[in-house]
């Protein structure tokens, strides 16, 4: 405390007193509110995971099904009759075709896209398709769904004649649409993120700007690269309009895109809008079906993190 001209102690403006309790009542304010929110998130994720395991026991807890003919089945008919089969294969080979086809589309296209925006687009170009594509992010799913049906569907068949009106190539040809903005965006940012100092460097060796993208600044972002992967093909898995609406409703193993298939999420939307029995079997698959949906995005979200923490690069 700072003395007056007469020797007294001389007391903290009043002003500054006010100001700084206004200052600590914001903060205890703003940080109650995250702690909420935090909160908030982690019960919403517990209550999932609780009925999924409820309703899924509940599943398992009858005579028609087991764990092991649920995971080891090749046959999904849970409507017909009483040869009723819970295989889940099927229905994750649907899910799986979909997503590959998505993301032989999505990665590689993205991949290029964020790399030309970064190392070669100019700033003013940039700074107009970056926009763009975050705004074709923010599409209805619906709309992709109608698109795949009106425009993707009929060039297909116009190509070859094998294909139907509904198919996997439609539907993950338009999921990969769905996903570029996506990968091409977080890409983009992680590559970006790379010092200028490593490019200049790698320019100062003599190396082209193709070779500094590709062998530089393309595997110092690689832990951010690897992350946008790996949201894209989680965002694929768990898809659930477009391929309600392009993939069909036949729930079979193959490989062929050409055929109707039936993801994981496509048989979800088949249960809630009919008219099953909220008692019966048929309607306790769903949630066999979604824990095991679940299970798998959370899995994509752990070997997404391990391979973070694996590549990620701290620069200075």
């Amino acid at each position: 405390m700072s003395q007056s001209p007469l020797g007294l102690p001389s007391l903290p403006p009043i002003g500054l007193n006010r100001s700084s309790g206004l200052r600590r009542a914001r903060e205890t304010v703003v940080i109650g509110t995250l702690i909420c929110c935090g909160l908030f998130s982690l019960l919403t994720t517990v209550t999932i995971i609780v009925v999924l395991t409820k309703e899924t026991a509940s599943f398992f807890g009858r005579d028609e099904v087991t764990v092991l003919d649920f995971i080891t089945g090749t046959e999904w008919n849970p409507l017909l009759g009483n040869e009723k089969h819970f295989g889940i294969w099927p229905l994750i080979c649907g899910t799986m075709l979909i997503t590959v086809i998505a993301m032989g589309l999505a990665l590689p296209l993205g991949l290029i896209t964020a790399i030309w925006l970064s190392e070669y687009a100019h700033p003013t170009l940039r700074a107009v398709v970056k926009p763009v594509l975050e705004v074709l992010a923010g599409i209805p799913t619906v709309v992709f769904g109608f698109f795949a049906l009106t425009v993707i569907t009929p060039n297909l068949k116009w190509l070859h004649e094998g294909f139907g009106v509904y198919n996997a190539m439609s539907a993950g040809l338009a999921v990969g649409i769905m996903t570029l903005p996506i990968v091409t965006s977080l890409t983009e940012d992680a590559l970006r993120a790379v010092p200028k100092s490593l490019r200049e460097a790698s320019y100062g060796v003599g190396a082209t700007r193709f070779e500094t993208s590709i062998k530089v600044v393309v595997p110092a972002a690689l832990s951010g690269i690897v992350a946008a992967f790996l949201l894209a093909i989680a965002r694929a898995v768990g898809e659930t309009m477009i391929v309600a609406l392009a993939a069909g409703s036949t729930a079979q193993l193959t490989i062929n895109p050409q055929d109707s298939v039936q993801p994981m999420t496509g048989f979800i939307v088949q249960m809630v809008k009919g008219d099953v029995s909220n008692f019966d079997i048929e309607y306790y698959s769903l949630y066999a079906v979604a824990a095991t949906l679940f299970i798998m995005t959370f899995l994509l979200t752990v070997v997404g993190h391990k391979i973070r923490v694996r590549f990620r690069q701290e620069y200075q």
